[in-house]
């Protein structure tokens, strides 16, 4: 097998799954809608934002910036890149595989990674996950050659490539646990810990200007999330299960590549959300996509323990043979198409910010008042100004570019209940029926005075949405 077939394989297949219903049914949720919206700012206007929120996605948000006005392509330019970091990432897959376990095991590994569903849903996100997860990739490809080599190279672009990710986002320096774990498991020279050492600082150094800024913004930054659920712990449990499984039984088989990448990968796969997930027991950071490259670690063992197995072809008569390979194929295909279909759907995310404008455009005249309940669902309609611009923000005191913030600040909750009051029809945008209510005065003014003065007219659910029309009443119309 050609020695450029581990890596470019498993990117064109990447591409090529990218590209498949890459709109997603023309459909954007929040928070790709929050990259869509702040990549089309002023480079002043995105770097007064960074002062306050999000300074940890600011790279990324340059790069987008830096996209749209190169091209501004809609929803085909936002998930652009992550298609194109998928496809890397995957070669990078390609490449330590290779070199760990041989150009087939390679070559699988990297498709194995392609094919998991969770990195085709971050392929067509737009976000920084699978930029993060491709630099990460790389950032293991560099460390696995510079602690064979002598020379210094390999080191520099490992703190390099390490440092971008980590610039992308900043919980990609977990992968530094996961690498220092394997050097211990592989029981390195001094020498070798030294340089790793010192690369490690590197990127440390390098991070800290960006962990100083999000640290001070990571109450509103992180504020959102809860502990770890009982479906987030058996979910990291089966995958560290099944990637332990088949490091064991690589390692079973003797040979020193296998333990090898055993030692490279579980950690890997193991340490970063482990890490994550422990830390949120006090202070609640998990998210999945936040560590997704650790399904790189996923990917290595089962590449390789599948060019294992087809290496044990001999041992089946020919017609076994044929029908095992039509079985396990089968089998791959009734696992993964569906799974593949729902996360190029709309229904594979919280909302639907597309389906949302849709139906305001639809719902409202020119002057009609407008209310976001919470005020942070102001994002639904922000990447859609011709929308949101003929319709009257009842509660908006400074626009989000004015205010440096992501949805704009609101007024006072008594000037909020007066322009209430003044406005005859009234489009709410709110959370489905169920969903927790914010407690703050900007937000009990306004249920109160809806509750109390108007009467709903209309009320329409839309994908993670509810669009409820109100009236002054006895002022609706049939």
């Amino acid at each position: 097998m050609g020695r450029a077939v581990p890596v470019t394989v498993p990117a064109a297949a990447a591409l090529a799954l990218g590209q498949w219903g890459i709109h997603r049914r023309d459909s954007m949720w929040r928070d790709e809608s929050v990259t869509y919206q702040v990549a089309h700012r002023s480079l002043g206007d995105l770097w007064g934002l960074l002062g306050h929120i999000d300074a940890v996605h600011g790279l990324y948000y340059l790069l987008m910036h830096a996209v749209f006005a190169l091209w501004d392509g809609g929803l085909s330019a936002l998930r652009l890149p992550s298609m194109v970091a998928t496809a890397l990432a995957a070669a990078g897959v390609g490449a330590i595989g290779a070199r760990l376990a041989g150009h087939r095991a390679g070559t699988l590994a990297g498709l194995v990674f392609v094919l998991v569903p969770i990195t085709q849903q971050y392929a067509q996100e737009g976000r920084s996950y699978a930029l993060v997860t491709a630099g990460v990739t790389w950032a293991t490809y560099f460390f696995l050659r510079a602690t064979g080599a002598s020379h210094g190279r390999w080191w520099t672009a490992y703190a390099l490539t390490l440092g971008l990710a980590c610039w992308l986002h900043e919980f990609a320096a977990l992968a530094l646990v996961a690498h220092g774990l394997t050097l211990w498991w592989l029981r390195s020279s001094r020498q070798v810990w030294l340089r790793w050492g010192i690369a490690a600082a590197g990127v440390a150094a390098s991070l800290l200007p960006l962990a100083v800024a999000s640290a001070a913004q990571a109450e509103q930054q992180l504020g959102w999330l809860g502990r770890p659920s009982l479906s987030a712990w058996l979910q990291f449990l089966a995958l560290s299960a099944v990637g332990a499984l088949l490091c064991q039984l690589l390692v079973s088989e003797g040979s020193v590549e296998a333990a090898a990448l055993s030692r490279l990968s579980l950690p890997l796969l193991v340490a970063p959300a482990g890490l994550l997930m422990v830390i949120s027991l006090i202070k609640p950071w998990y998210v999945d996509r936040y560590v997704l490259y650790g399904m790189t670690g996923l990917a290595l063992p089962t590449g390789a323990a599948l060019e294992w197995a087809i290496g044990q072809r001999h041992r089946l008569a020919p017609a076994a043979r044929v029908l095992t390979a039509c079985l396990l194929a089968g089998a791959a295909v009734a696992v993964l198409l569906p799974w593949s279909l729902l996360v190029r759907s709309p229904e594979s995310r919280k909302d639907d910010v597309v389906a949302v404008a849709h139906t305001v455009d639809k719902s409202t005249t020119k002057g009609d008042g407008v209310l976001f309940m919470p005020a942070r669902r102001r994002e639904w309609l922000l990447s859609y100004p011709a929308v949101y611009h003929r319709l009257n923000d009842l509660a908006l005191a400074k626009s989000p570019a004015a205010s440096h913030t992501l949805q704009g600040t609101e007024l006072s909750a008594d000037e909020i209940r007066r322009r209430i009051l003044a406005a005859n029809r009234i489009v709410a945008l709110t959370d489905p029926p169920g969903q927790p209510l914010d407690s703050f005065a900007q937000e009990k003014v306004k249920r109160q005075t809806l509750k109390t003065y108007f009467e709903p007219c209309e009320r329409i659910q839309v994908r993670g949405a509810q669009i409820v029309v109100y009236a002054q009443a006895g002022h609706c119309t049939p």
